[in-house]
């Protein structure tokens, strides 16, 4: 029997857990260049393009391993995948502060079965379709990682309609760095943020899931600067690389689209990447606004025509040069989240001061 986890001292690995008898034995999982390979002393060990392809070849006796049947998936901490298990009665919610105010309804502090924390958000009745609010709880449902944001429960047989959510301490990632202690963030802790973000956006590359709203203010920040990326609500999954959005059907912000994006609506994971450049010019700035003193025409105009942001101040040049490749024109040019995780993970092994400027090959 195995498990196959994130590794906790690692962001951007994975912890390997085989029982054997009464005998469990760990191994580590480690991506090298989009490739995926068991860690161990031998330098000869097989490596496969996706993390499902290494568990598929050792399953049975290859390599010594022995896998034979995945864990059961641990259910205590959230719902079931039918409706009815998503369905919480009403009376197991209790409504605390207000956190914000949004145009199509409001998000409370909350807790849930009388003891677990939670954030509630509330349907305002009239300003969307109840479908569409509901949209971001289905997307929530099949999506499970520790650096998104959990769908817990939501309660839909009446008004108001509640998404119940993981709570997260220190609110959005944008008013964090702003106003909050990720004022006094150096680079190396704002990188491990973008680490972070980084892994979240894999696992939904791997699951060919697109977000479509990448940015600051739609990352949570909760202890100890662990940061979860949420808001779904423009989130799906897509069949191919691509999907075309209908004209007029959704509204893309400006200063965080590719190009692609806002001229024909082409959406896929490499526009998510264009996205998560722009966030880490947020990061590097601590929350400054994309392309100051541009108004979103001057953005599109000029991104057509070539022009990217200047390197910002105290920006390492090896880290602007990830953010040009997330900004390339061709989408099949730019990086893999996959990739993006791992570099970032890795940017600050180093104790020298420019640490960044070594080791990686942008190209």
């Amino acid at each position: 029997m195995f498990i196959v986890r994130d590794s906790e001292s690692k962001l951007g690995s994975f912890a390997l857990s085989v029982r054997n008898d009464n005998r469990v034995i760990h191994y580590k999982i480690t991506v090298v260049n989009h490739k995926f390979k068991i860690d161990t002393e031998c330098n000869n060990q097989r490596e496969f393009e996706c993390l499902y392809d290494l568990l598929r070849h050792y399953r049975g006796d290859a390599g010594g391993l022995n896998l034979s049947d995945p864990c059961p998936k641990e259910t205590q901490k959230t719902m079931g995948l039918d409706k009815d298990d998503w369905e919480s009665p009403r009376e197991a919610l209790t409504l605390g502060e207000k956190l914000s105010v949004g145009r199509f309804g409001e998000v409370f502090k909350g807790t849930w079965l009388g003891k677990t924390p939670v954030a509630i958000k509330t349907f305002k009745e009239g300003t969307m379709i109840v479908n569409d609010f509901l949209a971001e709880a289905n997307v929530m449902k099949k999506l499970r990682h520790p650096k998104l944001c959990q769908l817990f429960a939501v309660c839909t047989e009446m008004e108001p309609i509640y998404i119940v959510m993981e709570f997260m301490c220190n609110g959005s990632l944008l008013v964090y760095l702003r106003d909050g202690e990720g004022r006094d963030l150096k680079l190396p802790e704002l990188v491990k943020i973008g680490a972070q973000i980084a892994s979240g956006m894999a696992y939904m590359e791997f699951m060919k899931f697109v977000h479509c709203d990448v940015a600051a203010r739609n990352v949570l920040v909760g202890e100890g600067n662990i940061v979860k990326v949420s808001d779904f609500g423009l989130a799906r999954m897509i069949e191919k690389t691509e999907y075309t959005a209908k004209k007029g059907t959704v509204v893309f912000p400006v200063k965080w689209t590719a190009p692609e994006t806002f001229m024909y609506g082409r959406v896929s994971t490499k526009s998510d990447v264009w996205s998560f450049g722009v966030l880490l010019t947020e990061l590097v700035t601590h929350g400054c606004i994309p392309y100051p003193g541009m108004s979103n025409k001057d953005v599109m105009d000029k991104i057509q025509h070539g022009y990217r942001m200047p390197k910002m101040a105290d920006c390492p040049q090896t880290l602007y040069k990830l953010m040009l490749k997330c900004w390339e024109k061709d989408p099949a040019a730019r990086h893999t989240f996959q990739f993006l995780c791992s570099y970032l993970d890795h940017c600050f092994v180093s104790t020298e001061p420019d640490c960044l400027e070594v080791e990686y090959n942008l190209c």
